[in-house]
């Protein structure tokens, strides 16, 4: 019975694991890249037109989470003339999810000398039913690069890819909060 429970609750870990609401945040930066000097940044705009996926409040959502990020480390915004430029890229993908959950069954049966009850034996049967159900979701990647005022060197990249939620509540509070969770790895602090 102790085995039973520890496979059920193997089972309970590894659709808990495959369930689709995660969130991975990556970043990555030049070594090369001297950030000292960062007093200023401009958005370029979106990469590939890449923000037609958007709707206008979501791209104003993006924006001003970064721009407050970007506000809180003391660094100015500008339409021109920044020490550095920042452009965007969003890609939206159909994803699906199966989970498995195992349903055990047992019968008495005799088990030789020790009479009637569980467990191995003769008569008894054990039977695994595995049910499957899938869920279709939607994943974002938003990636942020960096470059240097001339827009030829990569300085610094993050990348966001979460779950999509519908609700758009739910949107206003995730972007700003995801946003600031990427902002933590990047190489300037908040004052």
């Amino acid at each position: 019975m102790k085995n039973l429970r520890k496979l059920f609750g193997l089972v309970l870990l590894l659709a808990f694991l495959s369930a689709p609401a995660y969130s991975q945040i990556k970043s990555d930066y030049s070594k090369d890249a001297d950030f000292t000097g960062i007093e200023s940044y401009m958005f370029a705009g979106w990469q590939d037109n890449s923000d037609e996926i958007l709707n206008d409040i979501d791209k104003k959502r993006i924006l001003d989470a970064f721009k407050a990020e970007m506000d809180a480390r003391g660094l100015e915004h500008k339409t021109s003339g920044a020490d550095v430029v920042l452009t965007l890229f969003v890609v939206v993908d159909s994803k699906t999810s199966t989970t498995a959950y195992t349903d055990f069954n047992s019968t008495m049966g005799y088990r030789g000398r020790w009479g009637w009850g569980y467990g191995y034996g003769g008569v008894g049967t054990v039977s695994a039913t595995t049910t499957y159900s899938e869920n279709d979701y939607l994943e974002g990647t938003l990636v942020v690069d960096m470059y240097d005022a001339d827009g030829k060197n990569l300085m610094w990249q993050g990348i966001i890819k979460k779950v999509v939620k519908s609700n758009p509540k739910k949107r206003e509070k995730t972007i700003p909060k995801n946003i600031n969770k990427l902002m933590k790895k990047f190489p300037i602090e908040e004052n």
